[in-house]
């Protein structure tokens, strides 16, 4: 398979500036509000987005470290697997963050519970919607015994160059 490519369409900010202190998922966010400005090219793809009350942002990790395939999770004392952890230096630099959508002012998005890094270039976004995206019988693996520390848990730098 050859080398593939993405552009980004459009940059997301936020009141984070530094990795550190940063929420590290939108349930520990706090309400954080930000806006996502969409290239204008792109402007015509928002056409009844403002529809729904959620949107699934699909993001570049910019500032991330170079690729591990093991790491000490953000809420963990062991290393897991990359691909058992939502941490920011994988082989594709890829991130997902769900978060409120307020409004839209032509190519602005008006968000609300956003974890992500001032500059970050957005890729591509989706509506959430509860009847595709919620799953019943769900494992959440080690996390089990450390997901009521979400509230409190925010980014230490670690990930980041």
């Amino acid at each position: 398979m050859g080398k593939i490519v993405f552009n980004p369409i459009g940059i997301i900010h936020s009141g984070f500036t530094k990795a550190k202190g940063t929420p590290i998922q939108p349930a520990a966010a706090g309400g954080a509000e930000g806006k996502v400005e969409i290239f204008k090219e792109y402007t015509p793809g928002l056409k009844d987005l403002d529809q729904f009350s959620h949107i699934i942002l699909i993001f570049y990790f910019h500032k991330a470290k170079k690729v591990s395939l093991t790491a000490m999770p953000f809420m963990g004392n062991k290393e897991r697997g990359i691909f058992a952890i939502r941490g920011p230096s994988r082989p594709n630099a890829i991130g997902i963050s769900t978060v409120r959508l307020l409004g839209i002012s032509d190519n602005i998005l008006h968000i609300r519970d956003v974890d992500i890094l001032e500059g970050t270039p957005l890729l591509d976004i989706k509506p959430y919607v509860p009847r595709f995206d919620e799953k019943d019988k769900v494992k959440i693996g080690w996390l089990k015994n450390k997901i009521h520390n979400i509230d409190s848990a925010t980014d230490d730098g670690r990930f980041i160059v």
